[in-house]
């Protein structure tokens, strides 16, 4: 059964990747619940606007730094989250993405080996590529090009995972890994071309909204809240035997350092969800068609029994309800 570990204990906190989407309900949580948060970003796709309201906080700090270079601090923990997690963004400079995805790995389980830091990955679903399993367990391996226009960031992630348990079995750090599957919420960025932010845009500016592919394929969509929920209770889970013994070789599928799936299980057609945005909405767009961009995945759910069992976590926000939350919020943004 999961129990909260150290989590009560007040923890100085790192967050690569702070300033962005994720990152920034991240360290708002962080500090909702007493800890020191350590908010780190270069700004690529990251914002200040995001984490603006956090500044007069004495226990929040905000580092201009990029994760391909090495830093030293002295903190507990550490969540890299650092990477453009957007096709369009990443796309946009390849080789900058792969760096970060290992480069940024690299530094920061040196940090984590160098001040006895537990450190968590935050892998994706991308990993899995275009599965030939579903819904995607984390027993299964992926079905992903190395070499298309998306490698970057999909290998980029799959070789961030294999530093992590590499260091955990040669080095003995302290590591978890989550799979993210699709996240949405308030302070996405509306130019990220993903698909509940651009349709989202899209109906708000009454323009047509555009589906690539006959909108058959399918997506889960997780509420931002539950995520991050979700990814506080794996970097506190621990049990007896992962406290007596650090060897965790043959037990890295066994739900203590991950990889485990993070998502809503709720599988929905991206034609579904362009019409639930329209009809929340009550925008006028009508609904047009684009061919499929290359190597885009067929079929994404995750099979989220592990962190059901081990966690006793599942996604709550209904997808409506989430749905509203972030019209209301790009409501009040430029667009």
């Amino acid at each position: 059964m999961y129990k909260y570990g150290a989590y009560r204990q007040p923890k100085r906190t790192l967050v690569t990747g702070g300033a962005g989407f994720i990152g920034s309900h991240l360290c708002e949580r962080l500090l909702q619940d007493g800890h020191e948060v350590l908010c780190l970003d270069n700004y690529f796709t990251g914002m200040k606007r995001n984490v603006a309201h956090l500044l007069s906080n004495p226990r929040f700090e905000l580092v201009t730094h990029d994760v391909t270079q090495p830093i030293l601090l002295e903190v507990d923990w550490i969540f890299n989250l650092a990477c453009p997690a957007s096709p369009i963004h990443y796309q946009y400079n390849p080789v900058k993405t792969t760096k970060v995805n290992v480069l940024g790995a690299l530094n920061m389980l040196g940090l984590a080996k160098r001040v006895r830091a537990r450190v968590m990955q935050a892998s994706t679903s991308e990993v899995y590529g275009d599965p030939e399993v579903h819904p995607q367990n984390e027993e299964y391996w992926g079905s992903v090009n190395p070499i298309g226009i998306r490698s970057c960031y999909d290998e980029g992630k799959r070789v961030a995972e294999t530093l992590f348990f590499d260091y955990l079995r040669q080095n003995n750090v302290d590591v978890k890994v989550v799979r993210i599957f699709n996240t949405y919420g308030p302070r996405m960025r509306p130019d990220d071309g993903r698909v509940v932010s651009n349709f989202i845009t899209q109906a708000l500016d009454n323009k047509p909204i555009t589906i690539y592919g006959d909108g058959s394929q399918t997506r889960s969509f997780c509420y931002v809240d539950d995520l991050i929920e979700g990814m506080i209770r794996m970097m506190d889970y621990e049990t007896g035997e992962q406290k007596r013994e650090r060897n965790y070789t043959k037990s890295y599928l066994s739900g203590l350092p991950g990889p485990l799936n993070l998502g809503n299980p709720r599988e929905v057609s991206i034609r579904t969800i362009a019409g639930m945005i329209v009809s929340i909405s009550e925008s006028s767009s009508e609904i047009i068609f684009e061919d499929l961009p290359e190597d885009d995945p067929r079929r994404r759910c995750p099979d989220i029994s592990k962190a059901e069992k081990l966690l006793q976590w599942k996604p709550k926000i209904p997808l409506d309800e989430g749905l509203r939350k972030t019209i209301d919020y790009f409501r009040t943004v430029d667009r």
